[in-house]
Parts: C-alpha cells; structure tokens; sequence
C-alpha cells in the first residue's frame, strides 16, 4: 500500500502557511478542514494553504509537496488513529467509532491518489466552484525529460584527468 508523505525542498512552506507540515509526515489532502470556510474570507496564510496544501497527520501542519510513499499497515493504522484523535479533539467528532470512521475515508482517499510510483511527487489546487470545493492534482515533474534531479558530475581537473 503506498499513501502520501510530506517533503520540503526549502524553508518556502515556513513562511506561507500558518503552521508547516514537518518533512516526512504521512499527509491528506485535508479539505474538510475548510468544509465551513468562506476563503475570501480567510487571512493570507490560512488561504494559501487552502489553495496549495496538504494536511500533515503529525503536527497537522500544512505542506505544499507530498511524496507517494510505502507504507506498512502499522503505519496506516498509526496515522488512523492520529487522525481521528485530531477529529475528535479538534472538530468535536461525536465519538471515537465516528472518528475513526472519518479517518479511514480521508486516508483511504489520500491512498486513492497514490496509482503513481514510489518517490512520485504530487501538488494540490483547491477552488471553490460554485457551492462546492474542488480539488485537481497534479504530478510534478522534474524541468526538461530528465527522470531525476542530477545529484552530482564529474569534471575534470586543471591537467584533465577526470
């Protein structure tokens, strides 16, 4: 099974968003956070992260990238649960039964999203689109028809010799 993983390429989401997401966290899209939300009526930080991110299930920061990932079914049921105590605590969930529940559908979602391969990288748009809120995601891919960023190369010294 694979789900969603949050990354950071720079400290960009520090500075965007209310509260980042950690690097490495398991990650929702999160849209029900902003189910009873007017977004112009939101301030700059809380928009951008209604437009752009992700739901980390740690610190329920927010992240602008996530990573598809392999996750152990240990894993799966740790972010349940974390989840659906922040439902609970957060969003007065009726009861545990209910949170859970709630849970499972959001990160059974997020596992939807996750038919590219490991290491996959994915962004978020959100609108609203007359009475409701839309989500398009997106693969991003690396500039030019490069597979992967290039980590290192080899130059040659002043004399040549490589």
């Amino acid at each position: 099974m694979k789900l969603l993983r949050t990354i950071r390429f720079d400290d960009s989401d520090t500075r965007v968003f209310p509260h980042a997401a950690e690097p490495g966290e398991w990650a929702v899209p999160g849209t029900f956070v902003f189910a009873d939300s007017d977004p112009a009526q939101l301030d700059r930080r809380v928009r951008q992260a209604f437009a752009n991110g992700f739901l980390g299930l740690s610190t329920f920061g927010w992240s602008t990238l996530v990573a598809v990932a392999a996750v152990s079914d240990a894993d799966y049921e740790q972010a349940v649960d974390a989840l659906a105590d922040h439902l609970q605590e957060a969003y007065g969930a009726p009861d545990r039964q209910a949170a859970r529940t709630a849970a499972r559908e959001e990160i059974d979602y997020a596992v939807s999203l996750c038919e590219q391969p490991v290491n996959t990288l994915l962004s978020l748009s959100r609108f609203v689109e007359g009475d409701a809120i839309r989500e398009q995601f997106r693969v991003v891919q690396p500039p030019g028809d490069k597979l992967h960023a290039k980590i290192w190369e080899i130059v040659p010294d002043d004399d040549g010799s490589a």
